[in-house]
C-alpha cells in the first residue's frame, strides 16, 4: 500500500492528484502545518519534516513533482506521462522541473512573509517582490495555453497536474486575479477535472477523520 503523508494545501496535493487520476489504492495520513513544529514526531519518519513524503514498498521520497514522475513511471503505462518516443518529451520534462523550481518556490516566500513568520518578521515589500517574480514566470503558462487545452503533448499529463498545483496554491495567495486569461481559462478546466475533485474530496474527509484543522481553503 502506497502511503502519503500530506498538509492541507500543501505541494503533497501533487502526488495526490496523481494517485486519484492513476486510480491507485493509497493511504493518506494528514498532518498539521507546519508538521516539523506541530507535529514533532513526524521527524522520526522523515528527519527534513517536510511535506510530502511517500512511501511505496522500500521507497520513499520527498519531492512533490519527482513523486508523480515515480508514480507515473513505475505504476504505468499512463497517458499522463510523456515518453522519449514524442516529440514533446523535452517540454514534459522541462514544465515538471519548471512546476517547483521556478513556479511553487517564489510563492513559498510570498506566503512566509505574509503569513508564517512573526508579525514582527514578516515583510510585505518581500512577499511583493516575490509575487511579482511568480507572474512573471507565469507568462511561459499563458504562452503555452494560448491556442492549448493543455500544456503539452496535446493531452491532459502529469505536468498539468504539477503546474496545476502552482495556480492552487496561487489561488490561495490571492494571486489569481493576476492571471492572464489563458491561465485563468485553464485554471477553470484542471478544476473540473474528476481526478482533482476526487483528490480535494480525499483532503478534506481525511482530515476531518484525522482530526486536522485545514489551514487554507482556496
Amino acid at each position: 500500500m502506497i502511503t502519503l503523508y500530506h498538509c492541507d494545501g500543501a505541494r503533497s496535493f501533487r502526488p495526490l492528484w496523481m494517485l486519484e487520476e492513476l486510480g491507485l489504492a493509497y493511504e493518506l495520513k494528514m498532518l498539521p502545518f507546519p508538521p516539523r513544529v506541530l507535529a514533532k514526531e513526524y521527524l522520526a519518519i522523515n528527519p527534513l519534516g517536510t511535506i510530502p513524503f511517500l512511501i511505496d514498498g522500500e521507497t520513499k521520497m520527498t519531492e512533490s513533482s519527482g513523486i508523480c514522475h515515480y508514480l507515473g513511471v513505475k505504476h504505468g503505462p499512463t497517458p499522463l506521462m510523456v515518453g522519449p518516443e514524442e516529440k514533446d518529451y523535452g517540454a514534459f520534462l522541462n514544465w515538471m522541473y519548471f512546476s517547483d523550481a521556478t513556479l511553487t518556490f517564489p510563492q513559498t516566500l510570498v506566503l512566509r512573509y505574509t503569513q508564517l513568520e512573526p508579525e514582527e518578521r514578516r515583510s510585505p515589500q518581500v512577499a511583493t517582490d516575490y509575487a511579482k517574480w511568480f507572474l512573471g514566470r507565469l507568462r511561459a503558462v499563458e504562452a503555452a495555453t494560448a491556442n492549448a487545452e493543455f500544456l503539452c503533448a496535446g493531452r491532459f499529463t502529469a505536468a498539468d497536474i504539477v503546474i496545476g498545483y502552482a495556480l492552487r496554491l496561487a489561488d490561495t495567495l490571492g494571486l489569481a486575479k493576476d492571471f492572464g486569461p489563458n491561465v485563468a481559462a485553464y485554471w477553470v478546466r484542471l478544476q473540473q477535472r474528476e481526478g482533482y475533485q476526487r483528490a480535494r474530496a480525499a483532503e478534506q474527509r481525511a482530515g476531518v477523520e484525522q482530526g486536522i484543522e485545514p489551514r487554507v481553503r482556496p
